[in-house]
């Protein structure tokens, strides 16, 4: 079956149980991404033979974070047309085979090239993802098969912390992303022959009256027509602040926490922690949101992650300081993951896919804005504890962008 072919037109009953699993390995692979960066620099920084300083490899980290922008924002719109399962498809081919060739790159210029191109499969891949398994989830699930497949993100960045550990030694730095490639040998035939098209795709694919062809032309007006506007303005706020938190945090954690007075062996710790808490937030926020609604459970957990993230301000003796940062852990990862549940649930079928790529775009630039705000408290001396009051007003100010969206119209 080739790429531009599509499932059988009553896919549902025979590989709806497919979705999810696919679905979790290919976001995982983008977990790989978000790491494997911050795995592989400190050995390229030394390397004579790279000429590589902390500038240059921000700038390479940057422009691989613009590509995923792009493919985010290009994505979703081309899969409402084309289909999901095989953006799906090319997205996981092509990032893979870039993946592979990063491990061949001779110098810091080609590494950034590649980074870039590969983050338009990766910043495409997710929101169809997204979309696809919010379309099987059973009624009423929608919101924990959200957050459940994007465990999978946080599960491939600590995988690829713990290949590092295995592999850079014996290896060197190009088994990482010979690494990262390989599961692609797998994982590509098993969604060709198991993921199933979206059956609301094939629905409209198979229509002929005249709104689905003006669909066609321009899946972006869904987004701004049948009162959706606000809603959209105010999800891309939301998602901005929202990976914001996650890149910013990710990133300099450690550093802020040794310039608070905390060993480096702690302040590694702390960020494992994190992420710890964001796998078990993830796990509680899906269903405290299928019960209660998905927007209270948003609106809940931003402004949670704002009290945790100022209490962090404060220097807490022995295990406290553990429990704060694995409390924010939990509510700062899974409020963004939220946001885009919300956006799956409110958006009709024909535009779910633009939504999502366009929340996880703009999304973007708050993912590069974290790092470098981050960078400037650190700079400035005075990221502990200002930085955490920043982060604070962040997670307030994407609560606000959620309240924004008001009702489903």
């Amino acid at each position: 079956m080739t790429i531009g072919q599509t499932a059988p037109a009553g896919p549902r009953a025979a590989s709806a149980g497919w979705v999810r699993p696919l679905c979790w390995s290919v976001v995982a692979l983008e977990g790989f991404d978000l790491v494997v960066l911050g795995v592989v620099l400190p050995v390229l920084l030394r390397d004579p033979a790279w000429d590589l300083d902390p500038a240059g490899a921000s700038v390479v980290v940057t422009v691989g974070l613009l590509g995923v922008m792009v493919g985010a924002l290009a994505v979703g719109p081309i899969a409402d047309v084309i289909g999901r399962r095989a953006t799906i498809i090319a997205t996981v081919a092509g990032f893979s085979v870039l993946t592979l060739a990063c491990a061949f790159a001779p110098n810091p210029e080609v590494l950034g090239v590649l980074r870039f191109l590969a983050g338009l499969g990766l910043g495409g891949v997710l929101p169809v993802a997204l979309a696809l398994v919010a379309e099987y989830a059973p009624p009423g699930r929608g919101s924990s098969a959200t957050t459940i497949l994007m465990t999978g993100y946080h599960v491939g960045a600590v995988l690829t912390a713990l290949l590092g550990i295995l592999l850079i030694s014996p290896f060197g730095w190009q088994a990482m992303f010979v690494a990262g490639a390989i599961p692609a040998i797998v994982l590509l035939p098993l969604i060709v022959m198991r993921l199933p098209e979206s059956a609301e795709y094939l629905q409209r694919r198979g229509a002929k009256d005249s709104s689905w062809r003006r669909e066609r032309r321009n899946p972006l007006a869904t987004l701004f027509r049948d009162g959706l506007a606000r809603p959209t303005i105010a999800f891309w706020i939301a998602s901005f602040m929202g990976l914001l938190l996650v890149y910013g945090l990710n990133t300099w954690l450690p550093e802020i926490m040794r310039s608070a007075g905390y060993e480096l062996g702690a302040a590694l710790a702390l960020l494992l922690v994190l992420n710890v808490g964001a796998i078990l937030g993830l796990l509680l926020a899906g269903t405290v949101a299928n019960r209660i609604g998905v927007r209270p459970a948003t609106i809940a957990w931003f402004a949670a992650a704002t009290l945790f993230l100022a209490l962090l301000s404060i220097r807490l003796p022995g295990i406290g300081v553990y429990v704060s940062v694995l409390l924010a852990g939990i509510f700062v990862f899974s409020a963004q993951v939220l946001v885009y549940a919300y956006v799956s649930q409110l958006y009709p079928a024909e535009g779910r896919g633009t939504a999502l790529g366009t929340a996880s775009g703009v999304g973007r630039l708050g993912a590069i804005t974290g790092p470098i705000l981050g960078g400037a408290l650190l700079q400035a001396g005075v990221a502990y504890p200002w930085g955490f009051y920043a982060f604070a007003v962040v997670a307030a100010l994407g609560a606000v962008g959620v309240a924004l969206v008001g009702r489903a119209p």
